[in-house]
């Protein structure tokens, strides 16, 4: 592709991942396969696409205040422990070589894919509803894999949210929302810092990803999800088998 041609395809990829992360999808499911038909190697793309999705976080933020209030003391706490895992998961994203992690792709993209098909299987789970052990565990192991990789890392979020937290879909989807953005800013940070970063690619995909996080909310409060859940999980499976079968 041209360079115009990657920025548009970029920033509409960005904007589609942006609503359908925000709505409780997968915002990686799009994001990260775009980055890399825009010619941008796994570990590279992974990083950049960690950074580009950082824009969520104040986007949906806005767009959720009705869902946020009065919910301040819950988020201080459990956004510094989202953010403490993320950067464990981005430590480790560093210490992979990267053939490694390339191969392991297909399999992350996979299971994100599958634990988006399972989301109404999972809600129904009865985990002690506000067992605040369970809460801090999942959320620990949740955000070490946002910060490595993160495809579902969403999806099994507001699967705990929900479980733990509290049973409105739209309020724990605000709340998943957070604690996704605490650990997505977490580990770019250190990605920034420490990392070289693709910012022509990172730019246009957070841009397109700001516009639609301010969209997601909105959706998740009026669409049925069964529609949005079955097409971004197709599309998972699809885009992990064509990298497995790529010479």
């Amino acid at each position: 592709m041209t360079a115009p041609e990657t920025l548009l395809v970029l920033l509409a990829a960005g904007t589609l991942a942006g609503i359908v992360g925000t709505a409780g999808g997968i915002t990686s499911l799009i994001s990260y396969p775009a980055l890399l038909l825009a010619g941008v190697p796994a570990v590279p793309a992974t990083i950049a696409n960690t950074i580009a999705i950082v824009p969520c976080w104040p986007g949906s933020a806005l767009a959720s205040r009705p869902e946020l209030e009065g919910r301040g003391p819950w988020l201080r706490r459990w956004s510094l422990t989202a953010a403490a895992g993320g950067t464990a998961g981005a430590v480790l994203l560093l210490s992979t070589p990267p053939g490694v992690f390339a191969r392991a792709v297909p399999f992350l993209i996979t299971a994100g894919s599958v634990a988006l098909l399972a989301q109404p299987c999972l809600r129904s789970v009865d985990t002690a509803r506000g067992g605040q052990w369970f809460l801090g565990t999942g959320v620990v192991i949740l955000s070490v894999y946002n910060g490595y990789f993160g495809a579902g890392t969403g999806v099994l979020l507001l699967t705990l949210t929900l479980a733990t937290t509290d049973t409105s879909l739209a309020r724990a989807n605000a709340l998943k929302n957070m604690l996704v953005g605490a650990a997505s800013i977490a580990a770019a940070v250190l990605f920034a810092v420490v990392s070289p970063v693709r910012w022509e690619a990172v730019v246009p995909l957070a841009a397109g990803l700001f516009a639609g996080s301010t969209i997601g909310p909105r959706v998740a409060r009026r669409l049925p999800p069964a529609v949005l859940r079955w097409l971004v999980a197709l599309l998972g499976l699809a885009f992990a088998a064509r990298l497995w079968l790529a010479p």
